[in-house]
């Protein structure tokens, strides 16, 4: 599938209204983007998707924006927050913040973006990230920050993007980085 920009349009969630389509569409890109792909059951599926995407939708819905296509099918999206997440118990669990607690209040919005493969290498990552990059600013935040493995793929895609490694941190038997990038 040859992809034209210009049928994507980059929406609020917080703007449409979530119809079944709409969210197995998120659901769709979620799963097929994750690092997880094997769960021990259903309940702890569900758990995953609800630490990683739902949270973010029933919580922060007006810092998540969609790709939406012409047909009206989800081609990508972007869930973030602006709170730093040090600061906020609903990261509690995730211990490498606390090694990154140095950095965070430079870079305290943070942010989470998945495209369906078809539509991938065409710039709609980047374009989700300036949607979000724009909102984030806009409200006072300072930076923006994600959190990946060290040596992922999606590393080259941020550093395009403007982010730069800040931090790095153990966490679960392997090396995660913080890559940042600052606004103004």
């Amino acid at each position: 599938m040859v992809m034209n920009q210009r049928t994507i349009r980059i929406v609020p969630w917080s703007s449409i209204v979530a119809s079944h389509a709409t969210i197995a569409g998120l659901d769709t890109i979620f799963y097929a983007a994750s690092g997880t792909q094997d769960f021990a059951s259903d309940s702890a599926r569900a758990a995953f998707r609800e630490r990683w995407l739902g949270s973010y939708l029933t919580y922060e819905p007006s810092e998540a924006f969609l790709a939406i296509d012409r047909d009206g099918s989800v081609a990508g999206y972007l869930v973030g927050a602006l709170r730093d997440p040090v600061l906020d118990q609903r990261h509690a669990d995730l211990g490498y913040f606390q090694d990154f607690a140095h950095v965070t209040p430079r870079y305290p919005a943070h942010l989470h973006v998945n495209v369906a493969s078809q539509y991938r290498s065409a710039g709609l990552g980047a374009r989700l990230v300036e949607a979000f990059a724009a909102h984030a600013q806009a409200r006072g935040a300072p930076g923006v920050h994600v959190v990946t493995g060290q040596g992922m793929r999606n590393v080259g895609f941020y550093l395009r993007n403007g982010f730069v490694e800040v931090a790095e941190a153990p966490w679960n038997g392997r090396t995660v980085v913080m890559l940042g990038r600052t606004f103004g």
